[in-house]
Order: C-alpha cells, then sequence, then structure tokens
C-alpha cells in the first residue's frame, strides 16, 4: 500500500502559523485532522454513528486525551498510566465543546463525537486553542451536517497593550487571559480571567479577538472546498406538523394564564406541569398524538409565551423587569470550627462556601500538560441533587461542577494577595444548597465573604451576576440575574465577575448563531449595574476583611536565611528538621532561596521552632556575650559551642581574672560559661574570652588585654558546617522525592 497523500494547509494566528495536515492519520474517522503550533501537535477526529437514538436531546461529546508521553513525561500514578482525565482537561472539553453546540441541528439524534489527542507539548503553545480551531477544521472536512467553521483564539495584556495568540511565557504577569471563538460574523464563546479589567477594554480586546480568527476560518473553508467529505443527510427528530396544530390550541391560553400568575420555583412547575398532564389526558384517545409530542410541543409553546411576555411586555416570568436582581441576604461564620464560612442567598439560590487555610506544602502539584506545577489556591464546587429538590447520584464532580469551580477560582485570583504577603495555600468549597440560577456567580459572592471572614487580605471584594437575552429578529432584551427558566428558554448565559475596578472573570455561551456587537456591549452595561448593586448588599454583611485568623487556622511566620546554611536546618537525611517538627508540633518548609515557613498551630509553638532554626543558622557576632558549653579541652585552652555546630576557643590567658596554672583548674568538660566573642578571622575561627565578660570591658578593652589577639580556635570545630547533611538530598524534612521546584 502507498503513503496516502497528505495535504497540508496554513493559517495565521497572532504572529505564529497554525498548520492543518490531514489525509495520512486516523483514515476511519469521519474527519481527522493535525495541528501544529511550534513542537505542539493534536490529532483530533469527528466522528458520527449511524444509529439514531431515541433521545430529547443533541449527543454531542467532546474528549480531550491529555497524554503525558507528549511532554516526554511518565504519569505521576500508581499505574505509570494517564487516568480520569485532569480538570485541565476537563476544562478544554468544556471550552471545545461551547461553541461548537449551537451549529448544529438540535434535532439530530446521532451521536457526534470529538476526540482530540495531545501528540506532542512543548510547554510554550496554549492546548486549549488549538483544540477549539482543530475541533473545528475536523467537522468542517468531515461528512458530519454543521454550520462552521469557527476560529479560536487567545488575548493576553500587558501594560494596557493587547497580546494575541500569547505563548505561555507571554502570558506571566498578564492583566488579561481571554480565550475568544466565533464565526466569520459573530462571536460565540468567550472565558475570561482579568486583574480588573474595565468593560470598555474589554469590548475592545474581544473585537480584536474576532478579527484575528478570520484568517483561521478562512483557510477551514478552502480545506473544505479541497478536501472535504460530502455531508451525510441525517434523520431529525421532528413533531408532525399535524398533532402541533391539535394540541398548541389547547396549551398555548393555559401556558399565558400561568406565566401571567408568576409564584416560586416549584409553584411554577407545578403549574406548567398540571397543564401538560391535562393536555396528555384530553388526547389519551388521539393515536395521532402521543406524549412524547405532546411535552415536546409544551416546551416549544412555554418557550415562546415566556420570550413574547418578556419581549413585549418587558415582565420576566417571576414578575421581575429585565434589571431587577432578585432579593439577597448573607451570613458569615456560620460554621464554628472552619477557618472562614460565608452564605449567599440570592432568591432561591443559595450557596454556603468554606475557606481551609493550608500551609506551603498543602498546595496542589498539576500533572497535567499545562504550564501551572503547583497551585496555592484551589477552588472547588460541589451540587448535591438537593438543591434542585431531586433524588440522583453523588460522589466524583461532574464536568459541569469542576467548571463552575474553575470560573469562580478565576474571579477570585485577581484579588489574592501574593504568595511573599500571604503564604497560605488556600483550599475553598462552595456547597449549591439550593439553585434557581446561576449557581456559579453565587459561590462567587459567598467565596468573597468566606475569604473576608477568615481573614485573608484580599484587594477588594468580588461578585458574580449572570446575565441572560431573549431576542427575536432585531427586537431583544438583555437579562439581568437569570433564574433557571430563563436560562432553558433564553438565547444567552453570559456570567461576568468583578469588583468595584473591573472586570475579573466572564464566560459566555450563546444558544443562537452569534452575538451582536450591541447586545454585547449592553449585556456587560447592565451586568456592571447588577454588580455594584450586589456589592453593596454584601459590604452590608461584612464590608471588609478581620483583622485576624481564626483560632484553628495555623500560624505561619515565615523567616529568610543564607541559602547555603538549609544544609544545617534539614539535617543527616532530614535527621534535624524531622526532630524540630517532632518535638514542637510545627511544620517547616524551606526555599532555595532561604525562605524558611514554619506553620503551627499556636504562635508558642512557632516561636519556638524559629528560635531552633534561628540558633542553627545563626553567625557569630563580635563583641556579642553567648553562654556556650565547654565541648574540649587543651593544654592551651578550652573549646566553647557558642551556636550549634559552632565553637571557638578560649585561650588559656582569657579563661580567667588572673593567671590559670591549667585550663582544668577553671572549666570541665560539659561546663556552661558565658563568653564573649573577640575575633572572626578570615578562615572562620572564633576567638572567644570569658575573661572580658567577668571584667566587663567592651570589644576594644578585651582585644587590648588579650596578647594574641591573632590567635583562636577553629570554627566549627571541625565539624561540616551544613551539619553533615548533603545538600543534594530531598529538603522537605526528611522523606519523599523532589518537588520539581524550589519549594523543599
Amino acid at each position: 500500500m502507498s503513503k496516502p497523500q497528505l495535504h497540508r494547509f496554513v493559517a495565521k494566528l497572532g504572529n505564529d502559523e497554525i498548520i492543518f495536515e490531514t489525509g495520512q492519520l486516523a483514515g476511519q474517522a469521519g474527519g481527522a485532522i493535525v495541528v501544529r503550533s511550534g513542537d505542539s501537535m493534536l490529532l483530533t477526529t469527528a466522528t458520527a454513528s449511524s444509529n439514531v437514538r431515541d433521545l430529547d436531546f443533541f449527543p454531542l461529546s467532546v474528549e480531550f486525551e491529555e497524554k503525558l508521553y507528549a511532554a516526554g513525561r511518565i504519569p505521576g500514578s500508581f499505574f505509570r498510566r494517564e487516568g480520569r482525565p485532569s480538570e485541565d482537561a476537563i476544562l478544554i472539553c468544556r471550552l471545545t465543546d461551547r461553541p461548537l453546540r449551537p451549529l448544529f441541528n438540535k434535532n439530530s439524534r446521532n451521536d457526534i463525537q470529538i476526540i482530540i489527542t495531545a501528540l506532542s507539548s512543548d510547554g510554550e503553545k496554549h492546548l486549549d486553542i488549538l483544540a477549539i480551531n482543530s475541533a473545528s477544521a475536523a467537522l468542517t472536512i468531515s461528512d458530519i451536517p454543521w454550520d462552521g467553521p469557527i476560529g479560536a483564539v487567545r488575548i493576553g495584556m500587558k501594560n494596557g497593550e493587547f497580546m494575541v495568540n500569547p505563548s505561555t511565557v507571554d502570558m506571566v504577569n498578564s492583566d488579561l487571559d481571554l480565550r475568544v471563538a466565533g464565526t466569520e460574523d459573530a462571536i460565540l464563546m468567550v472565558e475570561a480571567g482579568a486583574l480588573e479589567v474595565t468593560e470598555d477594554k474589554m469590548i475592545e480586546a474581544l473585537r480584536l479577538a474576532h478579527d484575528a480568527i478570520q484568517d483561521v476560518i478562512r483557510v477551514q473553508k478552502e480545506m473544505r472546498e479541497q478536501i472535504g467529505k460530502a455531508k451525510r443527510e441525517f434523520v431529525t427528530s421532528e413533531v408532525s406538523e399535524e398533532a402541533v396544530q391539535k394540541v398548541i390550541p389547547q396549551l398555548e391560553d393555559k401556558l399565558k394564564a400561568v406565566v401571567s400568575q408568576g409564584g416560586n420555583k416549584d409553584e411554577f412547575k407545578a403549574a406548567i406541569n398540571a397543564v401538560r398532564d391535562e393536555v396528555v389526558a384530553y388526547f389519551e384517545d388521539d393515536e395521532t398524538v402521543d406524549a412524547k409530542s405532546i411535552n415536546r410541543i409544551h416546551s416549544d409553546t412555554l418557550k415562546k409565551v415566556v420570550r413574547a411576555r418578556i419581549l413585549n411586555e418587558g415582565v420576566r416570568p417571576d414578575g421581575r423587569d429585565t434589571k431587577t436582581v432578585r432579593p439577597i441576604w448573607c451570613d458569615v461564620g456560620t460554621l464554628p470550627r472552619t477557618h472562614g464560612s460565608g452564605l449567599f442567598t440570592r432568591g432561591e439560590t443559595q450557596v454556603l462556601t468554606i475557606t481551609t487555610m493550608g500551609t506551603p506544602r498543602d498546595e496542589q502539584r498539576m500533572d497535567t500538560l499545562g504550564p501551572r506545577d503547583f497551585k496555592r489556591y484551589i477552588h472547588h464546587y460541589n451540587f448535591p441533587p438537593f438543591s434542585v429538590g431531586e433524588t440522583g447520584r453523588v460522589g466524583t464532580p461532574n464536568r459541569r461542577s469542576i467548571g463552575h469551580g474553575a470560573l469562580a477560582e478565576r474571579a477570585l485570583i485577581a484579588v489574592l494577595p501574593p504568595a511573599e504577603e500571604f503564604p497560605y495555600t488556600l483550599r475553598l468549597v462552595s456547597e449549591a444548597l439550593s439553585s434557581n440560577g446561576s449557581t456559579s456567580m453565587a459561590s462567587v459572592c459567598g467565596s468573597t465573604l468566606s475569604l473576608m471572614d477568615a481573614g485573608v487580605p484580599i484587594k477588594g471584594p468580588v461578585a458574580g451576576v449572570a446575565m441572560g437575552l431573549v431576542q427575536e429578529g432585531d427586537q431583544f432584551a438583555v437579562l439581568t440575574d437569570i433564574q433557571g427558566l430563563e436560562d432553558a428558554l433564553g438565547d444567552m448565559d453570559f456570567k461576568v465577575a468583578g469588583t468595584h475596578e473591573g472586570i475579573t472573570a466572564l464566560q459566555m455561551d450563546i444558544k443562537i448563531s452569534g452575538l451582536r456587537w450591541d447586545i454585547m456591549e449592553q449585556a456587560l452595561a447592565q451586568a456592571l449595574e447588577g454588580r455594584l448593586h450586589i456589592l453593596d448588599k454584601m459590604s452590608e454583611t461584612l464590608p471588609a476583611p478581620r483583622d485576624h485568623y481564626s483560632p484553628y487556622a495555623p500560624s505561619i511566620t515565615s523567616i529568610h536565611i543564607d541559602p547555603d546554611k538549609i544544609g544545617k536546618i534539614i539535617g543527616p537525611g532530614g535527621k534535624v528538621i524531622r526532630a524540630i517538627q517532632d518535638e514542637t508540633w510545627a511544620k517547616i518548609d524551606i526555599d532555595d532561596d532561604g525562605t524558611v515557613f514554619v506553620a503551627a498551630a499556636d504562635q508558642e509553638a512557632s516561636a519556638q521552632a524559629l528560635t531552633r532554626i534561628k540558633s542553627l543558622t545563626e553567625d557569630a557576632e563580635l563583641g556579642k556575650i553567648y553562654t556556650g558549653k565547654v565541648v574540649r579541652i587543651a593544654d592551651f585552652g578550652a573549646f566553647v559551642e557558642i551556636l550549634p555546630d559552632m565553637d571557638g576557643l578560649v585561650p588559656i590567658s582569657q579563661l580567667a581574672d588572673y593567671r590559670v596554672p591549667s585550663v582544668e583548674d577553671v572549666v570541665q568538660l560539659g561546663d556552661e560559661i558565658m563568653v564573649m566573642v573577640t575575633n572572626i578571622d578570615p578562615s572562620g575561627k572564633i576567638r572567644l574570652s570569658r575573661q572580658a565578660v567577668l571584667a566587663g570591658w567592651t570589644l576594644e578593652e578585651a582585644r587590648q588585654n588579650d596578647r594574641r589577639p591573632s590567635g583562636g580556635g577553629r570554627r566549627q570545630g571541625g565539624r561540616d558546617r551544613r551539619g553533615g547533611s548533603d545538600r543534594n538530598r530531598d529538603r522537605r524534612g526528611g522523606g519523599g522525592g523532589d518537588r520539581n521546584r524550589n519549594r523543599r
């Protein structure tokens, strides 16, 4: 068999080339693309099943296979094999799915599966942007009907200047991490983290992103024309027109009456379900109308009624206008033994967030292809079934929960103090206790309250609000603080989080083929108004971080030592540091730059550990008086240990204020005596004087009365100055392996 022909296409994205290749790999897939940028390569396939499934939703799945061989690494798990997807991989799946989904026929029922496999990663190119572009290209040349292509790009910002498609190195200290996907005409998806970027600056970045993706879209159109497969005809799940004409007259007026009455979530749900059940019973004997068709028509009619009332009357299902935020109440310190807790309730949505403060050793190690090795701020989100009045599976978080936790994490990381000022590792857990719309934004608000309750000195409080959209032709309405029904029946879910100063996180998904710029601008302006209202409500409960930590939080103190003395703290095989930790119940972490972190349950234990560390690393000072132990006696004087593993010589002439016949007449081995450091020579030998202490001399007087000021003993008494430790050993307290970073 001859080698298949390779088709190669090149697009520009920022200053980089994005190379699309097809024809040689994965030939049996519906569409297969190898995308390359730098030395990063992904293989992406798009395949549709032949069978039509009996479902009430469109079955699209996106998988990101994060193979660590791509970076020349072996997985750190026990099996040395990739296991369940990492959080980074799941977030890439979600990021890829969101702009693809609106461009499919929602009535299709063939399984469609996108599999993205990381083949090579250079650590410089962001794999998430490559994943979206390659998925679009695979669909574009496949036999799967789809209304693409789309393009995706990342925008960064430093010193007020935007960066298009920056590398991982470029993104260090960037004020903006904006990811955008869209079609030739409009934006479909937005995901962003930012350091309080203004709404105007964000719009400018979004426009730049849309311009940047045009060449990627152009190249995909060329690929479709030159090598694209003929599109298959999918059987779609449709309701017969006869059933529609029969059922709608029985539904429409009844649903209008229910919608106009409003009510809380349970009451509203019960009322609309009662209408459906009544219509099902009405057509029980009609063979042309089944219950499944009635359910579809019922949902479509409810959507039409709710949307028409919003557009024509400006009234939402719960009676609010388009800009009103639901009633809010908050609380803090509700849990007595946690380090911090915040409860945020908005309408029927309620989230409790708990803050736990840990030591630097509690950082999360990231065994992924992403640019991060460790995380010192971890945010988890849980969505139990009781939060929506249902029963269901409890256990491993699903992709939605992981995505909501990551969004809240991104919203808050902008206001956290730097590690140099606040050396704690933080884990926040948001528990969704009740849900009727945007628990992710409620978790941002609850997390802010929880952090302030814990005494974390955040830069400023952060709040979030979810914006919705109803659009029919040129007529539209932007909705502030959407509830569950408006999310389900509307055209957009646009989450905006930020402080009084600017935006810290964005996430936008739409169900239509694109979003107009005037709608985008209005949504951001309306979100700012809603966010400031929520921040004011939160400040009524707790306006600023507490000036103290919980008594149950660890006390962390840091000091800086000479890096050459790290080995003295570690000791042989970690013996010394383990002894300090065992005796004081403190945890000790050491960076290669000499920063030592001491964490303990109370200040007394921390002080004891710090005293031990300082004594191990302290240098002898001229003129300072020490209480030391006699460790060796010679004819010419006594060697006295003044600091751990550091001794000096007291000449026989300096042992007393009289002539001493022999050293043993004054001191014995093990005696403790007070001595003054009178000289330290260039080689480190220390000369001591007991006579200077007895006579009360100054350093100058002691030197004048010392007949051999240049003489002296041996610093360290000939011992290993590092306490016998090998500085290449692990420094984490005597155990474990290399953490692949500075902290030990």
